[in-house]
């Protein structure tokens, strides 16, 4: 399904790692568990990150009666999150899809849709980064609608595992293998970021969060809070907070290391095929400085407070 016509030359251009400031849109689905709202802090706190929009992005698990309400309960989310940091909301914050993608021809329309479609395509210097740290459905159903933001974007997604790794069935991917076969086949330029051996050493804990987050304003404290809510022993207990991996690449891609790779085969069972050397090239996180992304975002509340 190749949707976008980019020339090799400017995907690789698109693909090379950002240098200077960032246009972005952030799609989250913020309520799913507690890193996205790390996130989406890290993101408006970051300086060289225009953070243009946010887009909530729908959820199903044991937070939520089925992907429509997890979408809603992320919104609401996204919102506490601004009130927090006093920041304004208007004209921020959209509703995406209701539904995760259900057939490769059929976009799931929604405002966030709409919004990042609007954007794309509006005159700028440089690509929109399209920043997404849950089910993809709003960013495919965005090209499936209109193919030529492919060539005005970079995807940045917080998804699926390492192609050596025997499945790709993580949360963000697992869900919504239909929209991550568009994103992977539609020839617009994507950096993954995997979660096994990658983002899933982005590791905190408690102790390191009554020091660092705890009692930075009123957002450090709603993060202190929901970290140490989110289990019940701490006894020698660590928990990943996966998607500040997408941010971190974005304030500095030394601390992601990357490669490019021809764009994976993935399979309806969610796991990868055979690489084929003929495909378009995307860009892969292979590793990440855990020190150094959580000592960024760990500086900025501190400097904010």
């Amino acid at each position: 399904m190749a949707l976008v016509s980019l020339s090799p030359q400017k995907l690789l251009e698109r693909l090379a790692p950002p240098r200077g400031p960032v246009s972005m849109v952030l799609d989250t689905d913020t309520y799913n568990e507690i890193d996205d709202q790390f996130a989406v802090v890290y993101s408006l706190l970051s300086d060289a990150l225009d953070v243009e929009a946010i887009y909530a992005a729908p959820f199903y698990n044991s937070r939520s009666s089925g992907p429509g309400d997890g979408m809603h309960k992320s919104y609401d989310e996204i919102l506490r999150l601004l009130e927090r940091l006093d920041h304004p909301g208007a004209g921020l914050v959209y509703h995406g899809s209701e539904r995760y993608l259900e057939h490769l021809d059929t976009p799931v329309h929604s405002e966030a849709v709409d919004d990042l479609i609007a954007r794309a395509l509006a005159p700028r210097d440089g690509p929109l980064y399209v920043v997404a740290i849950g089910a993809i459905t709003n960013v495919a159903s965005a090209l499936l609608i209109e193919p030529a933001i492919g060539e005005r974007i970079v995807i940045v997604w917080l998804g699926g595992h390492p192609q050596y790794w025997p499945h790709t069935r993580e949360f963000n991917l697992g869900q919504d293998v239909l929209a991550a076969q568009v994103i992977f086949d539609c020839g617009a330029p994507v950096v993954q970021i995997p979660c096994k051996n990658v983002a899933e050493h982005l590791r905190t804990t408690v102790p390191e969060m009554e020091a660092y987050v705890k009692g930075r304003g009123a957002i450090g404290d709603y993060l202190n809070q929901i970290f140490a809510d989110f289990h019940t022993d701490h006894f020698a207990w660590s928990k990943v907070i996966w998607d500040i991996s997408t941010i971190g690449y974005l304030n500095n891609p030394e601390w992601v290391p990357s490669e490019l790779r021809p764009s994976p085969v993935l399979l309806d069972d969610a796991t990868w095929g055979p690489e084929d050397p003929s495909r378009h090239p995307f860009r892969v996180a292979v590793d990440i400085h855990r020190d150094q992304v959580f000592g960024d975002l760990f500086r900025k509340l501190a400097q904010r407070a």
